[in-house]
Formats: structure tokens, C-alpha cells, sequence
């Protein structure tokens, strides 16, 4: 065999050899494109789009989960999960009356609930991005809702985007409590449920709270 001839067999070789890896890591950022999608849903989309690079905002969403896994999450005892829900009762309960209270006073709970689950607090942005791991289905509600808060401090915000801003903090609020409340004596509900998921006594007090919500 010629020198010319094994010369070309090796670039020819390694020439495959590129494409072949080439192939494979084009085949992992695919995966891990569809992973995140899954995971994350409207909030890849909105964080890519906020970025402006897909790969900065895989990167970003990656460390969300990194950091998240360092978290200390716990559910709720059995007499916090049953508070919660007679503190948002409460809360529901003066919406007619006085919808910016009770709208701050639903923010601050949530803030409350999740603190006490063990997530960060000081920051919403913050929060908000760690929230984001196990429950980005509600994460555009969470922003909104706080964001109608805020805007409630110097009475800029209608009456119809209060109301809206109530269920949207609602919706985190059964979100955490029903996934976080699988500790203590209240095995029967909670386990075996995922997030959202409403089942046993804590579903019924949330449900009955829902007769006294913001009106249509």
C-alpha cells in the first residue's frame, strides 16, 4: 500500500469519524431541546425568546434545575396545609368588598406558602425562575397576577384585572398546597396526586372557597 494511498484512507476515516460525531451531538442538543420544551413548556419559549439564543436560554434553564435540585423543599404538615386553606377562605372571602386587599393579601400568602416549602423568597425574579422547574404551568399566571398586584399599589388596575389576578394567584396557591401537603397525618390526600392535582378534604375546602370567589 502507497503512502498516498493510506494518507487518503486516514482523512477519509477521520472525515467519518467527524461526521459521525457531528451527527451525535446534533442528535443530543435535539434531545435535550425536547426535554426542556417538555419541562418547561411556555416558559422555554418565553426565555428563549427573552435571550435571543436558543443555546443561552437552554443554559439558563439548565442552571434553573441545578439550582432547584440544591433546594430543601418539604411538604406541609398536615395543620399547615389545613391553615393555608383557612387563610385563603379568608382572603377569598373580601374580594368583594375590598378587592386590592384581598389581591395583596393573596400574594403575600402564596409568598408565605412557598417559603414555608422551602423556596426562596427575597426575590421575585428570582422565585419565580425556581418556581418555574416543577410548575411552569403556572408560572405566566404567578408573573401576571403579581404583576396586577403591584399595579393595585397606586389603584392603576381595573376591576376586571383584579379578578383575574385572584384566580391567577389561585391557581398557584392549589398548585403548592395540594403538592405540598402529603406530610404528617394527612396521608389520605396529596400522595399519590401530582401537582394541581385535587383530591380528599383539602380539594373540598378549596373547591367550597371557590363559591365565594371573584365574581364574573
Amino acid at each position: 500500500m502507497s503512502t498516498t494511498t493510506l494518507v487518503v484512507i486516514i482523512i477519509v476515516v477521520v472525515v467519518v469519524l467527524a461526521i459521525i460525531a457531528a451527527a451525535v451531538a446534533a442528535a443530543a442538543r435535539k434531545r435535550r431541546t425536547q426535554k426542556l420544551q417538555s419541562e418547561f413548556g411556555p416558559e422555554y419559549d418565553r426565555s428563549v425568546e427573552g435571550s435571543g439564543k436558543r443555546r443561552d436560554a437552554e443554559r439558563d434553564l439548565a442552571a434553573r434545575k441545578d439550582e432547584h435540585a440544591e433546594l430543601e423543599l418539604r411538604p406541609l404538615s398536615a395543620a399547615a396545609r389545613q391553615r393555608y386553606l383557612v387563610s385563603w377562605t379568608a382572603t377569598q372571602n373580601k374580594f368583594v368588598d375590598a378587592p386590592e386587599l384581598a389581591l395583596n393579601e393573596a400574594d403575600t400568602l402564596v409568598t408565605q406558602l412557598m417559603a414555608e416549602r422551602g423556596y426562596p423568597t427575597k426575590d421575585f425574579d428570582n422565585q419565580a425562575r425556581l418556581l418555574s422547574v416543577d410548575h411552569a404551568h403556572v408560572l405566566s399566571d404567578y408573573r401576571s397576577a403579581h404583576d396586577v398586584e403591584l399595579a393595585s399599589h397606586g389603584h392603576t388596575a381595573d376591576t376586571e384585572s383584579v379578578r383575574n389576578a385572584m384566580l391567577d394567584f389561585r391557581k398557584v396557591f392549589e398548585e403548592l398546597v395540594e403538592e405540598g401537603g402529603t406530610s404528617g397525618s394527612d396521608s389520605g390526600s396529596g400522595s399519590g396526586s401530582g401537582p394541581g392535582t385535587t383530591s380528599g378534604p383539602a380539594s373540598q375546602d378549596l373547591r367550597g372557597g371557590t363559591e365565594q370567589s371573584p365574581p364574573r
